[in-house]
């Protein structure tokens, strides 16, 4: 039987180190973990923030363009990051790994050391984050509307626990 976290209830009520998962490393989790970076920051917490992709087809790649745009016109810079494939040791190091959609969970359930498979959750909690790749615009400015709701949240819960 395999288990998916809450990030409401992970094992640490503020983990330390974050790892946000989507397909390619280009679109989605780059883009969560600049903007939950930015707003851990401006709240004075001490928590790492790293992304990956479950694939390794854009490995080195920076974030897709529209990516870039769509986050710059709200302040948030993902020019530096390029993308990289989770690793095993990734499992280990990560307090909380936060996955963009149900098929990203399902595959870090096969790669995942099965005592590391609490520390999995979705980003959004119950939903899934849908993917802009092959959209328009609107799909990035949804993603961005939905991640900062949701890095929002987890300041918040992160700030009321311990």
């Amino acid at each position: 039987m395999t288990t998916k976290a809450s990030a409401e209830k992970s094992k640490s009520p503020k983990p330390q180190r974050i790892l946000i998962v989507c397909k390619g490393n280009i679109c989605r989790s780059p883009t969560a973990a600049v903007v939950l970076h930015k707003k851990i920051i401006a709240r004075k917490l001490d928590i790492e923030i790293d992304a990956a992709g479950t694939e390794d087809y854009h490995v080195g790649s920076p974030p897709d363009k529209r990516s870039i745009n769509h986050a710059a016109k709200r302040g948030y810079d993902l020019s530096r990051r390029r993308a990289r494939q989770v690793t095993i040791s990734d499992f280990e190091y990560f307090d909380l790994i936060l996955a963009a959609d149900e098929s990203n969970i399902d595959e870090l359930l096969r790669l995942c050391p099965s005592e590391h498979q609490t520390k999995l959750a979705l980003f959004l909690g119950t939903q899934n984050l849908p993917d802009p790749y092959y959209g328009g615009a609107e799909g990035f400015e949804l993603v961005l509307n939905l991640v900062e709701q949701r890095a929002d949240a987890l300041v918040n819960l992160w700030l009321n626990t311990n």
